[in-house]
């Protein structure tokens, strides 16, 4: 993937891209705690039918990254990415995993002139997550971990001994023989640039979502109006099953939300799919299309 820098907003983010710029524009969104090369793998499989776009994210990389939990709010994120998409004066797809999906269901529900097509790799719309995160069940004891990343300390705890509990929970519970020591060396220099790892975790601070105890339900949550979280164009969910962060139960009612839905489990693969299975998410993503 080749990288360049490009304004958006007024502010400076890196993007990088593979492929032909005159084929369709596919934009691939990262999640925590990766950044624009989380791509790399899956990108050369799809770039034979796709312009191939992924940038670092605002508070990722080498991206723009402000102090402030208030600028990572959702619609500051969708913000950036109305202003890179609006470049290609044409709908494109849309592709997103992790917290990038959250950005990619904000394009499709609040700006769906602008997203042809939507890809969700292990990532989840907002009314199911909340639904099963505020259940008290087994989803909301797997989310606990949310709560450990928006601590005021989180940031100092993880980068400790070189980043290692940050390491550590990139790794737990999780395939990551794709991981090799000098790709973890990469991810620890984005991880290292001054402030970064701060402005990643503001992602979790200005969520609004709200995680109950296990056993203990919440019923304060937050406004999910229905009408105005639609996904009205086609959309394809992929899902590694083995994933222990996002359980399966996160997505239950998704077509409520999405009535144009396609499903496709990726046999063994977990939360990084687009990872350990590159070459079969290319194969779904092309099959869906075709059809």
């Amino acid at each position: 993937m080749k990288n360049k820098f490009i304004d958006l907003n007024g502010q400076r983010f890196l993007l990088r891209n593979c492929g032909d710029p005159d084929l369709p524009p596919l934009l691939m969104l990262h999640g925590f705690p990766e950044y624009s090369g989380a791509w790399q793998d899956l990108a050369p499989h799809l770039s034979s039918h796709f312009y191939c776009i992924a940038p670092d994210q605002r508070g990722y990389g080498q991206s723009w990254a402000p102090e402030g939990v208030g600028h990572y709010a959702l619609s500051r994120l969708v913000s950036d990415m109305v202003t890179l998409i609006e470049r290609f004066a044409r709908p494109v797809c849309v592709l997103g995993h992790d917290w990038g999906a959250s950005v990619a269901y904000g394009l499709a529900m609040f700006r769906p002139d602008l997203v042809d097509r939507l890809i969700i790799a292990n990532g989840v719309h907002p009314a199911p997550f909340q639904r099963a995160m505020a259940a008290g069940g087994a989803q909301s004891e797997a989310s606990q971990y949310i709560n450990a990343l928006r601590a005021p300390d989180a940031a100092e705890r993880l980068s400790a001994d070189n980043f290692a509990k940050l390491e550590q929970f990139f790794r737990f519970g999780m395939g990551t023989d794709w991981l090799t020591d000098q790709q973890m060396q990469v991810y620890r220099t984005e991880w290292a640039r001054p402030g970064r790892l701060e402005t990643m975790l503001n992602w979790y601070r200005a969520s609004p979502l709200v995680v109950a105890k296990p056993g203990a339900p919440r019923t304060d949550l937050p406004k999910l109006p229905k009408d105005r979280l639609m996904v009205r164009c086609p959309h394809l969910l992929l899902w590694g099953r083995e994933d222990k962060a996002l359980l399966s139960e996160s997505t239950e009612g998704l077509e409520d939300y999405a009535l144009d839905l396609t499903r496709i489990d990726i046999p063994n693969a977990d939360h990084w799919l687009h990872h350990q299975q590159p070459k079969a998410v290319a194969q779904a993503i092309l099959g869906w299309m075709a059809r």
